[in-house]
Parts: C-alpha cells; structure tokens; sequence
C-alpha cells in the first residue's frame, strides 16, 4: 500500500510538470533561424552606429527646453518615415527649461585657481556679483549636522567617495536643500563619478518648499580632493561661484514613437527605447543617444526580415528623462487614459547604462515570464548578450512597470559608465561599434522572440 501510494504520487508530480511544459510555448525552428538571422544583420550592418554619429555629431547635447532636442526629433522623425515602419509619430510633451549661462568658481584662498565646475540642473544662479565665502568641508549628512554652527554663512563642500551611484547621487539630489538647511549660502559636491580626469559631472538637484534656495554646483573629484587637504593642513580655503543658471517656462517638447504592427495580435504591445534628451554637454552619445538608436535599429532590422511579429513592436524615444521624466509619465498618461493599451503592453524594455559590451537583460516580472526569458536569451549564445537576471527596468518604463508592466533594463559592462556621466566626455568616441552592434542584436531578439510567441508572456 505504502510502495503504491508512493508511485501514485509520482505519477501526479509528473502529469503536473508534463502539463506545465506543455503549456510552456517553444522556440520554432523557424523563429531560431530569424534570431539568428538578425543577429547576423545587427553584426554585420554598419547603419546604425554611422547614424548614432551622425545624430550626436550634428544635434550634441539634447537638453530639455533647447532646439538641439527639437531639431533632432525633427531629423530622427523623418529619417523613420523613409524608413516605412507602420506608424510614426509625435506625442506632445510640455517638458522643464532650465538654461545654465555662464558659470565659474575661482579658488581665491590658499591659492588662486579657477576650478573646472558643472552647475547642477535646476540650480538657482548666483547674484550678478557672484558669491564669495569659506568653505566647510563635510564627508556626510551627519557631519553637516554636527557641525551646523560652522555652516552658517559659509560655503558647504560634500567631499563624498565614490561606492555606489544609488547612494552617492543623494548628495547631489538633496545637497542644497540639506545645506541650506543650516544657513549654507551655496552648497558644492564632489563629483559622482567612479574616475575623473578633471571632468565635473552634472545631473538634477532638488529643492525643498520653505527651504532657502542656494546655488549648487559640482567641482572635480581631483579638486575637491585638494581642498580637503588644505583644510587638513589648517589652511582656510575661500571660494567665488557666479552662475547665471534660470529656470524659465515649460517648454514644448515630444516623444518620438515609431512601430511594427502585429499580425496576428496587433492591440498586444513590446515596447522598447530609451531617452533622447541629454544634459547640456558633451554629446549626450553614451545617455542616451546610444539606447535610442540601438532600439531604433532592433525595430529596423525586424522590418527588414520582411515577417511581421504576432504582436505590435513599438519603439518610443522618450522625451525629459534627465530633469523630469515628464515624456515618460505623460506616455503611461496615454497608453492607460487615450489608448487604453495598459493591459495590452506585454513587455517594456529600455536600454539606458550606455551600449558598451552587453551581458543581457534584468527582468522584472512573474518566474513563468522570467523562465521563458532565459530560454529566448539562449539564442544569443553566439553574442554573449543572452543572460536575464532577477530584478531589472529602467527611469522611463518605471511607471508602466509600477501598474504591472513586465519590464526588462540592458545589462552591459558598465565598469566606465560613471567615468563619461554627464559630462563633458560623453561623446561619441568613448563608445565601440561592436559593442553598439551586440546590443542592436540583444535587443532585437528579445523584442522579436517575445512578439512572436504564440502565447503572450505571463504576467
């Protein structure tokens, strides 16, 4: 009896797993062979990164509220509809303006020196005459606090050390407010970046209702290094910051959206993209340029096999990622009030930590959705650009993921991705066409494979 019950449950296990693998849709070898037919195209096809360069080298830097982001929508717009995707257009976005002017800081005292400086996005200028005052160094909020009767009046300087870009950029977030706080009348950080060659990284700051606004601005890693060794010495150290920076209306901006429709679910949506504002300087190549055309060309290339997916692949070039994520939310606006497609997006993916070598893709999503993922990303053995790994997304599919969206963030070797951050370095240059091709290729058979499934990915 015992033996028999023993083989009874056996045979439950196995019908069980048998009936969950039946229920798994596989890979056709037809579908193989347009996997790896596009990774062909993606690897041997040199359009996409000639037309990276020609973006970034023509358009630079991208920032929200300037021409150089409405010229280059207006080129990359036409340059889709040559190109005969089913649909193309513009969705309307009112996006933040901030312009940065002229800016400077000179080291006055121990030595004279004008210092290399980024004045950090949405920062207030300083008055016409600049201002001039010590600086307290402090390497973390508790310092500041405990020495508050310093702060007043004063310059304050975070001099933090690099570990993590999720805990550092706090200080660039948060910086004036928290120093503002203890009567600081302008606040600086040490650059959030993993190495610098006197290169000052810039990025959104914040400020707080009922919080005196003080201007915030970023020096060099080198440089705030030093000023902390002088003050080490005993020496005090005096600074003069002028900045022009202004925060002006909202201005008209759009996301660019371009896509394949289904054949045989066309209201079942992949989206895919990333942004195409950058901050104001360098050329914005590797955040975001390079995500933007790399989706672009994925959707491009699954045109050209000339076999339309089962389920719409749509590519949306996300407008204000950088100061505002306004593109974003008002897309997640429209797909849930206007088109009414929330439930019908099937997975977002978004390329935005730069297109250097890719490892593949963090998935965030049910265990089924994330266990058929894996087995898609064994077509790209050939490119080394198939591993998923557990827990993933990005900046501009964040609020479709927060209403149940599956969403899938690039993974490459990010180890020199906070060397070029906003800054000046961000150029085109810094990135590789082989790297750039792998993720094209990466990015095209994860959006084609899960468009074509015969059943859609569960969420």
């Amino acid at each position: 009896m015992f033996v028999k019950k023993i083989l009874s449950i056996f045979t439950i296990l196995f019908l069980s797993l048998s009936i969950h693998l039946s229920a798994q849709p596989g890979i056709t070898k037809q579908q193989k062979e347009r996997a790896a037919s596009l990774i062909d195209a993606a690897l041997t096809n040199p359009s996409g990164f000639e037309r990276l360069t020609y973006l970034v080298d023509t358009f630079g830097p991208r920032l929200s509220g300037s021409e150089n982001l409405e010229n280059s929508i207006d080129w990359i717009v036409e340059e889709m509809k040559k190109e005969g995707f089913g649909k193309v257009w513009t969705q309307p976005v009112k996006v933040p303006h901030w312009v940065r002017g002229n800016e400077s800081i000179i080291l006055k005292a121990p030595i004279k020196r004008n210092l290399p400086m980024l004045g950090l996005g949405g920062s207030v200028g300083t008055p016409e005459s600049g201002i001039t005052g010590k600086v307290i160094v402090v390497n973390n909020y508790d310092e500041l606090v405990q020495r508050s009767d310093e702060v007043k009046g004063n310059i304050v300087l975070f001099n933090i050390p690099f570990t993590t870009y999720g805990e550092i950029v706090n200080y660039r977030v948060n910086g004036a407010v928290e120093a503002a706080r203890h009567g600081a009348i302008a606040s600086l950080i040490s650059s959030v970046a993993s190495y610098s060659m006197q290169t000052p990284h810039t990025g959104t700051m914040r400020y707080q209702d009922g919080i005196n606004k003080i201007p915030h601005a970023a020096i060099t890693v080198e440089d705030a290094s030093m000023i902390q060794r002088f003050i080490d010495r005993g020496e005090d150290v005096t600074v003069s910051i002028y900045m022009e920076a202004r925060t002006l209306p909202d201005a008209d901006s759009r996301n660019v959206i371009a896509e394949i429709t289904g054949s045989e679910f066309p209201d079942e949506i992949i989206v895919m993209g990333g942004h195409i504002d950058s901050w104001d300087v360098g050329q914005g190549a590797m955040d975001d340029a390079g995500g933007c055309v790399a989706a672009w060309e994925a959707l491009r290339l699954i045109k050209e096999t000339g076999e339309r997916p089962k389920r719409t692949i749509r590519v949306v070039l996300w407008t204000n990622e950088e100061n505002g994520l306004r593109g974003a939310n008002e897309y997640h606006r429209w797909v849930k009030e206007d088109e009414k497609s929330l439930d019908n997006h099937v997975l977002a993916i978004e390329s935005d930590s730069g297109v250097f070598d890719p490892i593949g893709f963090g998935f965030s999503g049910s265990n089924e959705a994330y266990e058929q993922l894996v087995e898609i990303g064994k077509l790209l053995a050939s490119a080394e650009s198939g591993e998923v790994r557990k827990g993933g997304g990005g900046a501009d599919i964040g609020p479709l993921m927060r209403d149940g969206v599956p969403g899938m963030g690039l993974l490459v070797d990010g180890s020199r991705y906070f060397w070029f951050h906003h800054t000046d370095a961000d150029t085109i240059d810094k990135l590789n066409k082989e790297d750039f091709d792998e993720c094209v290729a990466t990015m095209a058979v994860f959006a084609y494979m899960v468009a074509d499934m015969d059943t859609r990915l569960p969420r």
